[in-house]
């Protein structure tokens, strides 16, 4: 019984300073920021008064606009600064990134440091297409990170996930801004900013009827939580735990069972799964 006792002693030693590991290196790696993220559309002031409730920003933090989603990134900016002045005293700049500027450390370490970054609607494709593989993705994640507050409507709602919907079709090689079957191998992706690990995101989806989409991106990534956020709406993403804000609701799809796929014409079918509505208030969790 000795020796069995002093056999176990090193072992549990050693299981207490792996536990010890693991904890601080989970806690490393969960983010300190939140996620706000709006389904596109109309933002009212309550909705922004919410963005800034959350940021939660002291008398020297700054809100850094990223327009470049947008055809022209100047007016979205003078869009966002006319409501926000209104509602907050803190300094708004806007950082129009371009593939040259995304090398600068001093704009890049500026947008870093800033307590709350918002990314401007438009095309999610031009967004990451300036941002991808450069210092300005990286000052993105270190800021959420880091405790910061990461926003963005419609094309800026899409780029938050690590798969990041762009809107176009494999098969419909024409852009129609509908998709109006479910088929596999159908729903192009590309890699957004991967804020969002566990889940993909669509905007405008009441509104522009995106049910098809959203659950070809679920054939595609079944592991995935896909989330339809509606226009006037938003998403308020704290760790794993997701609140609703806003005008309309959101529409979560998860855990599908049974999916069969037809070889001679990319038909899809699900046994079953599972789909969620939320308004204002409500909130949920995913993985």
């Amino acid at each position: 019984m000795k020796n069995q006792s002093l056999f176990r002693f090193p072992a549990n030693k050693y299981s207490m300073v792996l536990f010890l590991l693991l904890a601080n290196l989970l806690q490393a790696q969960t983010p300190k920021g939140k996620l706000f993220i709006i389904g596109g559309g109309d933002r009212s002031d309550a909705l922004m008064k919410q963005v800034l409730s959350v940021a939660d920003l002291s008398k020297k933090d700054y809100i850094v606009v990223l327009p470049m989603s947008s055809e022209e990134p100047d007016s979205s900016f003078i869009f966002f600064k006319t409501q926000m002045v209104k509602l907050t005293p803190h300094p708004i700049v806007m950082l129009n990134f371009n593939k040259e500027t995304a090398q600068n450390k001093r704009l890049t370490d500026s947008l870093q440091k800033a307590k709350l970054i918002f990314i401007s609607g438009g095309d999610q494709t031009r967004f990451m297409h300036i941002v991808q593989n450069t210092p300005i993705k990286t000052a993105i994640q270190k800021a959420y990170e880091n405790g910061s507050t990461i926003s963005g409507t419609s094309a800026g709602a899409a780029v938050m996930s690590e798969k990041m919907i762009t809107g176009n079709q494999k098969l419909q090689k024409e852009y129609s801004g509908t998709f109006d079957n479910i088929r596999y191998d159908n729903l192009e992706t590309a890699e957004g900013l991967g804020l969002l690990k566990t889940a993909i995101i669509d905007q405008h989806f009441l509104k522009r009827n995106r049910y098809n989409r959203l659950l070809s991106a679920l054939v595609e990534f079944p592991a995935l939580t896909g989330i339809g956020i509606d226009e006037s709406t938003a998403i308020i993403v704290r760790n794993n735990q997701i609140e609703i804000a806003g005008e309309s609701e959101v529409i979560v799809v998860r855990n599908p069972k049974g999916i069969l796929k037809s070889k001679n014409n990319n038909l899809i079918s699900i046994e079953n799964l599972q789909m969620s509505i939320y308004t204002a208030g409500q909130k949920f969790n995913i993985k």
